[in-house]
């Protein structure tokens, strides 16, 4: 495709940033590289858009008057799994790990190269096609299999009424493998989301959460190798 030759069906970002300078450079910029791009200045404009309109991507600013983006994208996980890239004039690990625990898939700090933010675009939008999930389709608020549940929003795993204590790396795995919504998630899907540091290590990530939920690990019920491909979380339909 000819650069700045957008077609019908090329990957629709939308650009939530409050900052005129910006949205505009972003606009151009992406619209010359191929994408559709849709615009908004706060976040209840872009509540506005998304809900006559389907993105591939948010690329969506933390700091904005009123509702911040932090703000603005736990709100959108409760009903949406559309990837998330977040901008921030923040480099602090508090804020970088507050806007990733919110279920943004990505995060990169201004001022920044519009060359790397493409890159950073185009990996998310490969990791998202390697997840099995209708654009139309959202993640509900939580899922159950057997006698757990995991809270998306929270990152939380119950055994009933009770608090299943999880690491990190395992609260990432149990999203992805959650918003697979009982689909068969390739090994290399797991490891571009964060889930493990790579595919190598996917296997003992999986085998420790298997120790957490499972009665026998070594014949699990819940969370499902498929031979060949990578594994599933059988939910409760």
């Amino acid at each position: 495709m000819p650069k700045g030759v957008v077609m019908d069906e090329a990957p629709h970002i939308l650009v939530v940033d409050d900052d005129d300078r910006i949205r505009a450079l972003l606009h151009r910029f992406l619209t010359e590289n191929g994408y559709r791009v849709t615009t908004a200045d706060n976040a209840r404009e872009a509540r506005a858009r998304m809900e006559g309109l389907v993105f591939d991507l948010v690329v969506l600013d933390v700091m904005m008057p009123g509702e911040s983006g932090i703000e603005f994208a736990r709100s959108v996980r409760v009903k949406s799994a559309v990837p998330i890239l977040m901008l921030t004039a923040r480099a602090e690990i508090d804020d970088r790990l507050a806007g990733l625990q919110t279920g943004v898939d990505d995060y990169l700090t201004k001022p920044f190269d519009p060359r790397e933010l493409l890159l950073r675009i185009n990996s998310i939008l490969r990791r998202a096609a390697l997840v099995p999930q209708k654009k139309e389709e959202t993640l509900p608020e939580s899922v159950q299999f057997g006698p757990y549940s995991f809270h998306f929003q929270r990152g939380e795993l119950w055994q009933g009424e009770e608090h299943v204590r999880i690491t990190e790396r395992e609260r990432e795995m149990l999203r992805v493998l959650a918003g697979g919504l009982g689909e068969t998630l390739p090994r290399e899907s797991l490891a571009e989301h964060g889930a493990a540091a790579n595919e190598r290590t996917i296997d003992v990530q999986i085998n420790r959460l298997r120790r957490k939920i499972e009665e026998d690990p070594s014949n699990p019920l819940y969370l499902q190798t498929v031979r060949g491909i990578g594994y599933r979380l059988v939910i409760d339909r």
